[in-house]
């Protein structure tokens, strides 16, 4: 860690860095940030650099408000799209309290906890997301508007699509940051692109979810545009959804096939507890039941109707599909909640139920994933699987934001109105 800390000393003052950006996320994975001059460095790296945690959304009560930020060195980028000279470099951090021991609410902390435990039990995941999102134009006062970008349809080219040079933007913008990705395409909403990640450890791929965001907003910004990461932000047309892909290494041999199958009856048996998590804001549940956004609980194999599916794709790309979760998911929380969960399959030899190979949405005997926010919540405060597997401090206080946040619905006689004033910006 020395030697790393002061390889990053060498290449700010080698590159003309003029300030650094600590990053990290409240407990709705929204990224804050503190920036810091050079000369703040060695201090943020050995005490720490503090702020004030009662302003951010479920941290810390105002009488108990201090916590402080130690940047990681491997998470060390340089931003691109900042000016060459006084470059600004960002890193992602922990975050301790006063007495340096870990802060229950910091989601980084959370998902080393859980890479640690899988370790000891002979067992690496690995995730790599597929994150939709929307492309919108301003309006005559330069605010985000619901006009797409296009009328572009699934994998449409130029001049269908409009987003084709914004996506390249992005991919060589992340590309220049150090990142991997495997393809991006117009998506089926008017205005709607994907873009997909290699496959990366938790850590890293929540990290670079966030990351990826930042980028896009910002390039899409220098556009004129605005991106919109809102899990249903157009009537009728495609939800953005976040779809998690996951793969797992045994360090022992084992029947691959029967550890996928665990892990599949692991995470069924607990996926409308931690609904809360993948689906977190009231627009969430109007993406689910529709345009291949599941409501289903089941898997299938290459079903796009189901909440688990198993792509055809063979070797490195093999994997099972988590399709339920949506963009304005906090990936620190839900990548934990999903890998716990087929964890405990695996240790339990959960046994799934038969694979569907109908259309799920015509279903109407199965069971379905909560069908509103105030479900979800219902459910997860009576959640033995998620009192076990997160800390209660972190829970207590994410399920506070939740119930304070459906108030705040109820109490809204025009709903469009509310998302669109407080949520749309954010997403």
């Amino acid at each position: 860690m020395a030697n790393m800390q002061y390889e990053i000393s060498n290449f700010i003052e080698e590159n003309n860095v003029k300030f650094i950006r600590l990053a990290f996320c409240d407990i709705l994975g929204n990224l804050k940030n503190i920036s810091i001059s050079c000369d703040e460095l060695d201090r943020a790296f050995s005490t720490g650099i503090s702020f004030d945690a009662s302003s951010i959304k479920g941290f810390l009560n105002v009488e108990e408000s201090d916590l402080l930020l130690f940047p990681d060195p491997e998470t060390l980028q340089v931003l691109p799209w900042r000016p060459s000279s006084g470059k600004v470099v960002m890193m992602f951090c922990d975050i301790k309290y006063p007495d340096f021991t870990p802060f229950e609410g910091d989601g980084r902390a959370l998902i080393k906890k859980f890479v640690n435990k899988a370790k000891k039990e002979g067992y690496t995941f690995k995730i790599g997301s597929e994150c939709e999102f929307y492309l919108f134009k301003l309006n005559e006062d330069g605010n985000p508007s619901f006009t797409p970008l296009d009328n572009g349809t699934y994998l449409d080219v130029a001049p269908n699509d409009k987003g084709e040079n914004i996506r390249r933007d992005i991919c060589l913008t992340l590309q220049d940051m150090g990142f991997h990705t495997e393809r991006s395409h117009h998506e089926s909403g008017p205005g709607q692109m994907e873009v997909d990640f290699t496959y990366g450890n938790l850590l890293n791929s929540a990290d670079n979810l966030i990351t990826f965001k930042s980028v896009v907003k910002s390039t899409a910004t220098m556009n004129g545009l605005f991106a919109s990461f809102l899990p249903k932000p157009l009537e009728n047309k495609s939800g953005n959804g976040m779809h998690v892909n996951i793969s797992i290494k045994s360090d022992e041999k084992q029947d691959d096939d029967k550890i996928r199958e665990f892990m599949i009856a692991g995470i069924l048996n607990r996926i409308k507890d931690m609904t809360i998590f993948s689906s977190p804001i009231y627009n969430s549940y109007q993406r689910l039941g529709q345009f291949e956004a599941p409501s289903r609980i089941g898997w299938g194999y290459g079903n796009r109707s189901t909440t688990i599916r198993i792509p055809k794709a063979q070797g490195r790309y093999s994997r099972l599909e988590v399709r339920t979760p949506d963009t304005s998911a906090n990936p620190y929380l839900i990548y934990t909640l999903i890998c716990e969960a087929a964890l405990e399959g695996i240790k339990n030899k959960e046994t799934p139920p038969p694979s569907i190979s109908t259309n799920a949405f015509s279903d109407k005997e199965g069971t379905n994933l909560p069908k509103s926010m105030l479900e979800a919540l219902e459910i997860a405060e009576k959640s033995s699987f998620l009192k076990r597997v997160l800390p209660k401090p972190l829970l207590n206080s994410y399920l506070k934001v939740k119930k304070n946040e459906l108030e705040e619905y109820k109490r809204c006689e025009h709903i469009s109105t509310l998302t669109e004033e407080s949520y749309f910006p954010i997403y």
